[in-house]
């Protein structure tokens, strides 16, 4: 799934990018809005995040010069602005959800695959390793048909250790995409979430199935 991201604020593009390709999204960047309607001209996308501040062509003027050209992909507009007013004239121009900055990561990557549901586009909604079933779409987890209670931050790490099976994740690649984007990463949350997670995923079950790097980070993976 191709996504056009068009975001003038260096850590937050960078950061974005990062995490949507993490979550195995192909994702184009431009840094104002003369390049993003470059690019949206130039390529095909599944959909689209537009941030309404941006040099060149703020977020509207793009996504009005989008619609013009025949461009009806699913949009997404980041802002710091958060008036009402503001709100409806993006929806009225054509965009299909709105989210307000300061966001947490897992937040903007729900609303992504809620509109790519919606615009028939084909994301990976299963998961599988060894007897662990992960189904996207009920938000449900079973360990050998045994349904696991996850809370929402589990089910997100849960499915961040799926998507990179086999892959040493560092903890603060963890922290990145789990926690909000200021997530201080010096703190043990990364350790405490594991601990539990793999209390409810692996006690009582066999093989055991997340692991510690020692000095480098966690994996989730079947041992032979």
């Amino acid at each position: 799934m191709k996504i056009l991201l068009v975001e003038d604020e260096l850590k937050t593009a960078d950061y974005l990018k990062q995490g949507l390709s993490e979550a195995g999204f192909n994702v184009s960047l431009a840094r104002d809005g003369l390049d993003g309607l470059h690019l949206a001209l130039e390529e095909e996308f599944d959909l689209a995040i537009l941030d309404v501040m941006l040099p060149g062509l703020d977020g509207w003027q793009l996504l009005q010069a989008m619609r013009k050209q025949g461009r009806d992909w699913p949009v997404l507009f980041l802002t710091a602005r958060d008036q009402i007013e503001d709100r409806v004239k993006g929806l009225e121009l054509g965009a299909d959800d709105y989210l307000v900055k300061p966001f947490a990561f897992a937040e903007l990557l729900a609303r992504v695959r809620v509109m790519a549901r919606r615009g028939k586009t084909t994301i990976q909604d299963q998961f599988h390793l060894a007897d662990l079933h992960m189904d996207m779409l009920a938000r449900k987890v079973t360990r050998n048909g045994h349904r696991l209670d996850l809370t929402p931050k589990e089910f997100a790490l849960l499915e961040l250790l799926l998507r990179r099976q086999g892959e040493v994740l560092p903890r603060t690649l963890i922290a990145s995409q789990i926690w909000d984007m200021n997530f201080d990463s010096d703190t043990n949350v990364v350790e405490v979430a594991i601990r539990r997670l793999r209390a409810k995923v692996d006690d009582g079950f066999e093989p055991k199935l997340i692991h510690t790097v020692r000095g480098m980070g966690y994996v989730l993976e079947e041992h032979a």
